[in-house]
Parts: structure tokens; sequence; C-alpha cells
């Protein structure tokens, strides 16, 4: 029988909004993926690319893993308050170790990172020892058991050894919840026992995207800051300005408004929950990129453009689209023209790129992006607005 205190921890059902606690817990990610961002332009070569991917999905999956908790779990509860105060306070240390984590600090970030998340379940499986969610942190903990091998592992490894390790524990991370955490003796965690509020999960995920707009904008306002007011780059901030106001319009668009009402018509809501994350994770690697396109940008308007430049001016963007675009599917099970014909517009202006200034690049982006707002815009005029309609669901 379940007791009261476990009972009491569980979120009540219509109740499915986002709390205080929860914007107070994204703002460490704004730092986080700031660092990230740093990390990745003094490093712009395909090892530097790798490796940031790999701490983007160590980011990633504390503040996904920590969203899933408080839609299970009441966050107005102390001891759940408590417990995401905890993780922030562990997020944080990872975001500072971040930069040299495949250096000096490859220990300290995979310790917090496995502290975050085996303290969590840990704290689960005690306030959950006689209740129907009981057995869903002891799965977690045994693949976690798992995957802090190749953790420490790596942590204690050096080069190509220490990246080979990492990304070896984030594929086990990341399998083992597509899986559902099959574990010997239990089984796969039951469908039916997954978060699936569709109210409060399309919230924090909207939140976290506003969150990695946050830390573009950050990184514009620190670029500007630190060059000065020339004309040539207050014309490169004004046209990085200019892409986070694009992205955000492409974004919220009638799928990124409907996310909510689409989680809600799925067949199968915990299903559907699980392809949003990864489309927003698409969508948050692109922002990444965008923002150190924009250093690139603002700092240097007028330099040289390198390949690797060009690269994130114009990938960011690409990226952004693309996880938008399979956003787009999973709202409406198609996917507009114009989203597509983005995506493959950037890559096509790359080579040209690659022969004028930064700044250049900035404008080639901001038309291309400012093109599919556009497209959205006429597309909508004079049609009524359109019902989600997730893959699976009625015709």
């Amino acid at each position: 029988m379940t007791t009261g205190r476990a009972r009491g921890l569980v979120r009540r059902q219509g109740d499915p909004r986002a709390t205080y606690l929860e914007l107070f817990f994204d703002l460490a990610f704004v730092f986080a993926l700031a660092q990230l961002s740093y990390t990745l332009v003094q490093d712009l070569g395909s090892s530097g690319a790798f490796q940031a991917l790999v701490l983007l999905l160590a980011v990633w999956w504390v503040w996904f893993t920590t969203a899933w908790i408080t839609e299970l779990f009441d966050p107005q509860r102390p001891t759940v308050q408590l417990l995401t105060i905890a993780i922030m306070i562990g997020a944080l240390v990872m975001a500072v170790a971040l930069p040299d984590a495949f250096d000096g600090r490859g220990l300290i970030f995979a310790g917090a990172y496995l502290a975050i998340h085996i303290g969590r379940e840990i704290f689960l499986v005690i306030a959950l020892w006689d209740h129907e969610l009981r057995c869903g942190p002891r799965r977690v903990l045994f693949w976690l058991g798992v995957s802090a091998l190749p953790w420490i592992a790596g942590a204690l490894a050096h080069g190509t050894a220490r990246g080979a390790l990492w990304t070896l524990a984030v594929v086990l991370d990341y399998a083992a919840y597509v899986l559902r955490h099959p574990t010997p003796g239990m089984g796969r965690t039951p469908a039916a026992l997954l978060p699936s509020v569709a109210e409060h999960l399309a919230e924090r995920y909207r939140q976290f995207f506003i969150i990695a707009l946050g830390e573009l904008i950050l990184v514009i306002g620190l670029t500007l800051r630190g060059t000065g007011f020339a004309a040539h780059r207050t014309a490169a901030f004004i046209v990085s300005i200019t892409i986070t106001v694009l992205l955000w319009r492409i974004y919220i668009y009638r799928a990124g408004e409907l996310l909510s009402a689409a989680i809600a018509a799925a067949p199968d809501r915990a299903s559907l929950a699980r392809s949003v994350s990864f489309t927003h994770l698409a969508m948050v690697a692109g922002i990444v990129f965008t923002a150190v396109g924009a250093e690139l940008v603002i700092a240097h308007p007028l330099g040289h453009s390198a390949p690797a430049w060009v690269a994130v001016m114009l990938g960011g963007p690409a990226l952004f689209l693309a996880g938008r675009a399979a956003l787009e599917y999973t709202v409406f099970a198609r996917v507009s023209r114009g989203r597509l014909i983005g995506v493959v517009a950037l890559a096509a202006l790359t080579p040209a790129m690659l022969h004028v200034p930064p700044l250049l690049s900035g404008v080639a982006a901001t038309a291309v992006l400012a093109g599919v707002a556009i497209s959205d815009a006429v597309r909508a005029r004079g049609h009524p607005p359109e019902s989600p309609l997730p893959p699976g669901g009625p015709a």
C-alpha cells in the first residue's frame, strides 16, 4: 500500500503549470550554455565540435531528467524543492568545470554529473519505497551504475581515450532512456508510468528554448561590450539580434504554440514527449552554434572567413531549422517546404560565404531565416488555424 508521504510527493492531476522553482532552476543553464559556447569558440575544429557535442548532451540530460522529475513529483513539496536546488548546484559545478572538462577538470565534471543523477535516484528510491513508482528509480540506478564506469574511466584518461569513453557513457545514458531502462528481474518501465502531462512538458520545453535564446543574447551583448560600437560592429550586432528574433518567431509559430495540444492528442503521449525532447535538443544545439557564429561576426565582421567560422554561422541556423522541421512533423505529421528550403539554401550558400567577410555570412543567414518566417506568415494568411495532428493520431 502506498503511504501518504509517498503519495504526497506525486504531482496532482490537473496541476500542469511550471513553477517558479523550475524557472529558478533553469537559470543555471544560461551559464552552462554560455560556457559551452565559450568552449566551442576556443576550438572550432572537428575535435572541439565533437567534444562540445558530448558536453551538450551531458548538460541537456541533467536538465531533461530534472524536468521529468518535476513532471512526476510536486515541486511545491519541500523535499522536491531541496532535491531540485541540489541538482541546480551540481549543474553549476558542471558548468564551471565545462570549459576544461577535456583537460584538467574532467573528474570534477564527471563527478558532478554522476552525483546529480545517482543522488537523485537514491533520493527517489527512499521516498517511493512503497509507491507504485518505486521500480522506476531502481531501474535507472542500475543503468547509472553501468554508465558510471566509462564516465569515471574517461575522467581518469586523457586525450582521445576520454572522448571515446565519455561518448560511450552518453550513448548508454540515452539508449537506456529510449529503451525504457530494461533491467534484469524488473523488465522495462511501463509506458503508463512515464510522464505525460501535456501542458507541463510543453511549457518546460518552451522555457528551455527561451533560456537558450537568453544565452544567445548574453553572448551577443558581452561580445559587443568587449569590442565597442564601431559602425561595422554595430551592424554585426543588429544582424545577430535580428537572427535571434527570427529564431524565436520561427519556433513559436503554430507548432511551438500547439505543442501541449499535440502531446494531449497523441495516442502514446510518453513516446511523443520523448520525440519532442530530441527535436528541442537539436534546436538548442543550433542556438549554441549560432551564438558562436554571432560572437565571431561581431568580433571580426570584416575579417577573413575561415571554413569553421562559416560552418557555425550558417550551420547553427540550419541545425535549428532541421530540429524545428522535426518538431513540426511531431505536431502536424508533415513538414512545410519553407523549412526544408531554408536548410538547403544555407547549405548552398556555404561555399560562397568562404570568400566574403563574416558579416555577409550573418546577413545571408538572416535573409534565409527571414524567408522562412515570411513563408509561415504567407501560408497562414486567409486560412483558419491548423489543429495539431501528431503521427499516429486520428486522421
